[in-house]
């Protein structure tokens, strides 16, 4: 089923913010944009399957370190696919591109996979499970 072309801006857009959200540390819009039973595949979880928000949350909670000042964080979504799986579910699939600085201030960029699924919930998309991992 493919999405109207409102419906893919609009999970785009979506994952855009949760992306922006996870860039700044922003719990608040984060917390806003994923379901409470979340559940993911990523990296950190070690090859679990992760449920639920506090997992994510403690890495919103970490103090940053006051001696260095924030590094710029740049996420773009590269050759992104959205598919309309119903009228009520989705799947957006793309390739993270993070641009930031090292330790000795030059740009790097980071890719990695990720397959995110969004669920329309009383009204509203609402993220509910995604998949990141680094390309092999």
């Amino acid at each position: 089923m493919t999405a109207s072309p409102s419906v893919e801006a609009e999970l785009l857009d979506l994952s855009r913010q949760l992306l922006v959200a996870v860039a700044a540390g922003d719990w608040k819009a984060y917390h806003r944009l994923v379901a409470e039973d979340l559940t993911c595949f990523e990296p950190e979880a070690r090859g679990q399957l992760v449920e639920g928000l506090p997992f994510h949350e403690f890495y919103f909670k970490l103090p940053g370190d006051p001696s260095k000042a924030p590094r710029p964080v740049t996420n773009t979504m590269a050759s992104p696919v959205v598919k309309l799986l119903s009228d009520t579910v989705a799947l957006v699939a793309y390739v993270r591109l993070t641009q930031t600085l090292d330790d000795n201030g030059r740009p790097v960029t980071k890719p990695c996979e990720e397959t995110r699924i969004w669920q329309k919930i009383c009204g509203n998309w609402k993220h509910v499970h995604f998949h990141r991992s680094p390309p092999g």
